[in-house]
Formats: structure tokens, sequence, C-alpha cells
């Protein structure tokens, strides 16, 4: 991990101006105008380029992890770490086919795909394959007759009924934190780095109409840049410097771990008592989720999101409400995040507009960990190749806000 004045020690950046690796400064930028990435991928010459990531979630991490694997050093920027806010705590539930009809229904099964095969290739222990059910509940606490629990792990009390909503070939899980702290620990070895510090504002090129971006501010330093990648999830304010009409929104979810003493195969979505969801985790912790906020502007500080006592005792007596088995169950984790939106809820991804080295991954949802493998590859190969061939982000293209 390096801090501002780390890089500063070691010349990549200056108060005067800018200085990357390649030795370039701000004056020796000005007058250079649109092929400057194609003559990068012509060439192949990304040994002397900065590739700035700013956001240290799994998106952002995902696409240094696969710019990693195109040879591709980056530099990633987060004011609180790797994986700290909703990619280190979320449920990491990943479903293939269920997002028909939208969007994201190519980019979820192959994203849902890639996951296997990067678990396998970085040896995840969370991931694994498992059920999931639809449980329809009334509150009462009463253990119904039999056949009502006939297809039923652990959900036993007050249950009226249910439906598998998808097995083995379709559901699957994984921690996020260690799908994150895997791939940029893949990354770091082929030589990116990290920067702690919080991004205050985006630096243009002098005369250049906004077209061109030639580095950051990071805690009130000047970072070279030749690429930047925008992906901070729910904090907008940087992203609308590039791409103005695309603000973002932010919806809180709390969350406990709870340990019952063995481990569960099934991950319920209930209906009733507040919708609550359940993902059992491989490790013995059952991960709790529900009753989240409304969308709102972010406010409070990444690292430092405000966990409400009440919203973590709410899901706990929820669970002691539909399970005999969560009754005396340990809680071992509250916590909360910020699940990133943007005003129409369709990820935004591709090129900024009117700019020539810009690029944005953000406004993932609820589906942040399972769209994280494909939209990390897609980017790479748009940053490199100049054009996608894994999938395509048309339904994504920032350009749709203006």
């Amino acid at each position: 991990i390096l801090s501002v004045a780390a890089l500063l020690a070691f010349n990549l950046c200056g108060p005067a101006g800018f200085a990357g690796s390649s030795g370039l400064r701000l004056g020796h930028l000005r007058g250079r105008q649109g092929g400057r990435m194609e003559a990068t991928r012509q060439a192949g010459g990304w040994d002397d380029k900065t590739v700035l990531i700013l956001g240290g979630g799994v998106i952002g991490v995902s696409i240094s992890y696969h710019l990693a694997e195109r040879g591709v050093k980056t530099t990633v920027v987060d004011r609180a770490g790797i994986a700290s806010c909703a990619s280190g705590k979320a449920g990491g539930f990943l479903a293939r086919n269920w997002n028909t009809g939208t969007p994201t229904d190519e980019l979820s099964q192959k994203s849902f795909d890639m996951h296997e095969e990067v678990a396998k290739k970085l040896s995840l222990s969370s991931y694994r394959r498992l059920k999931c059910q639809s449980v329809a509940v009334d509150g009462t606490g009463a253990k119904p007759a039999g056949a009502k629990l006939k297809n039923l792990e652990w959900t036993d009390l007050g249950v009226r009924g249910s439906r598998l909503m998808g097995d083995e070939s379709t559901i699957a899980q994984v921690h996020p934190k260690e799908l994150c702290d895997a791939m940029w620990s893949h990354s770091e070895q082929q030589g990116s780095k990290f920067i702690k510090g919080v991004v205050e504002t985006l630096c243009y090129e002098e005369g250049d109409s906004g077209r061109h971006i030639v580095g950051v501010v990071v805690d009130g330093h000047k970072i070279a840049a030749d690429v930047v990648i925008l992906s901070m999830g729910p904090w907008g304010e940087v992203l609308q410097q590039a791409v103005p009409a695309c603000g973002m929104l932010g919806v809180k979810y709390h969350s406990v771990l709870m340990r019952s003493g063995r481990v569960l195969n099934e991950a319920v979505f209930f209906s009733g008592l507040g919708d609550p969801e359940v993902y059992p985790r491989n490790d013995g912790n059952h991960y709790v989720t529900g009753f989240p906020d409304p969308p709102r502007v972010v406010k409070e500080i990444p690292g430092e999101v405000e966990v409400r006592e009440e919203m973590c005792s709410r899901l706990v007596k929820t669970m002691q409400q539909v399970s005999s088995e969560m009754a005396d169950a340990e809680v071992t984790t509250k916590q909360s995040c910020y699940l990133p939106f943007t005003r129409d809820s369709v990820p935004c991804m591709g090129k900024a507009p009117k700019h020539d080295n810009v690029y944005v991954a953000t406004g993932h949802g609820c589906w942040g960990i399972l769209l994280s493998l494909a939209s990390g590859k897609a980017i790479s190969e748009l940053i490199v190749d100049g054009k996608t061939t894994s999938i395509s982000l048309d339904p994504f293209d920032p350009k749709r806000f203006g």
C-alpha cells in the first residue's frame, strides 16, 4: 500500500505538475490530440502507462485483475481500502438466470460461469453451489404440518408455503471479501499498486475542452494518469465531473451473521415479515439481510457507515420467528453498506462521453458481486483492444446520460 507521500518520494507526482513513470509533465502533454490510446494499443506499450482505477470495490478490483491478465499494471485508489464497503460486506449470492428479460441477462449468465472458473484458479474456499427457496411466512411462530416443511432444510416456523427458486445448476455463492482479496493479490503480483487516499477531483489537459484527463488529485496531490477508470460505487461526485447527468444513489442495507451450529445449504428469500433474505455460508455463518433504506445521495464516509442497532435486532428477531434453529444462534457480526444504483437502475459501463481516456464502471446495484467478473473483463478489453469481444456493453453505455 502506497501513500501519496510515498508516491511523491518516487517522483510519480509533484505539486508543480504531473510526473508519471514515463517522465512526462503537464507541459509536454499539451497539444497532443485524439490518437493517444490507439497508438498505445498498436504499440502494445502499457509498461510506461499509468492506469488509475478510482474505487477499490469488487468492480474496480475485477478490472484490475483482468487488466493484469493482459499484462497491464494498475494503480487502485480508495479512501478506505480494498473491498472496505459493500464489496466486503455483501452476501455474495449468485444466480445465473434471475435477470432474464433485463439488460443484464447476458452479463449475468456470462459472469455466473466465470465465478466458478475464477474460484478454481484462485483457490477460493468460500465458493460453492447451493439451493434457494422462496418461503412464505406469517409470523405466528407456529410449527405447521409436516407437508409444508417437506422440502425445507431449516425454515420451520410460521411457514405457509414454499417454492424452489433454483438448485445447484443455477445458484452459487462466494464470500465477496475473499474474492476481492484474491483478485487483488493476483494484481499485486503482476505489479499493481494500491493508494489509500481521498480522490478529490479530475484534472483535464489544458485547452482540451474536457476530452483528455491527465491525472487526479488525491489528498491534495496531483497524480498523473494515462487512463482513468471511475468505479467509486454510490459516491458519485467525481464521476459527475466526467458524466454530469449520471447521478448515483445508494441503498443502505443492514446485515448480520448468525451461527446456529451447523453448515446450511439452502438460501431463503422470505415473503412476509418484511421479506428478509438468508444466504448460509460454508463456514457455518448465516448471512441475514433485508429492510433496505430508501435510495439516497450518499453523504456517509466510505468505511465509516453507521450501523443501526435497531435494524440488526430486527433481523435477528425475524430469524427467530421463522426458524427454531435460529432461536439460540450466536450473532457474530453486525454491519451495513450502500449498494450503488444509477438513476435508471442499469449499470453504467463504457467510455465516458466526449472523453478519450476515461472509462466508467458503476451502478451494479444488488448484483454487484455476480456481475463483477464479466464487467471487469469487458472493461479490460475495451481499454486494451478498443472494443469488447466477451460481451456487449451497449446496454450500459454512459452515453445514455448525455
